[in-house]
């Protein structure tokens, strides 16, 4: 089974760029540092941290929970590569970079109405999150973010 991460408060880009690797990643701005490992312990949640303190907490010190640090000053790719690298984790299918939902493929007519019209014009195939129902589709974004993903694994 592919691990969840708990993000800490400093670390919504990586959350999102988590959910874009495939992988199920929370992150709560308000979350207080005690809550974060109180949840990563009860659930077997990946904790990935900015804030050294959370690692002097008795469960991560007694590996009670597992915990990532990463120093401040990385960009939310350069997070991203430190966490896929240390876990060896592989790109899966992309999630819903804004709730984490899994993507499903839906029919251009049953999402026209949320598209802008160039969209309309030049794409055919389209995905969807059940959650949030934001629509997703291949366009030069989706290759550029691709490739991001491709460098944080190391395949670029």
């Amino acid at each position: 089974m592919p691990p969840v991460f708990l993000c800490d408060a400093m670390l919504g880009g990586l959350a999102r760029w988590l959910r874009a690797a495939g992988y199920q990643a929370e992150f709560d701005v308000h979350v207080q540092n005690g809550e974060l490992v109180r949840r990563g312990t009860e659930e077997g949640k990946v904790i990935v941290t900015s804030d050294s303190d959370i690692l002097d907490r008795y469960a991560v010190q007694n590996e009670l929970v597992r915990a990532i640090y990463l120093p401040p000053g990385l960009s939310p790719i350069e997070q991203l590569s430190r966490v896929l690298q240390d876990m060896q984790l592989k790109l899966r299918s992309p999630r819903c970079m804004d709730c984490g939902g899994g993507l499903e493929e839906v029919e251009k007519r049953t999402v026209k109405e949320h598209l802008p019209e160039s969209v309309k014009e030049r794409f055919e195939d389209f995905f969807q999150c059940p959650r949030c129902r934001k629509v997703y589709w291949r366009g030069s974004h989706w290759d550029e973010i691709r490739q991001k993903l491709k460098w944080a694994v190391g395949e670029e």
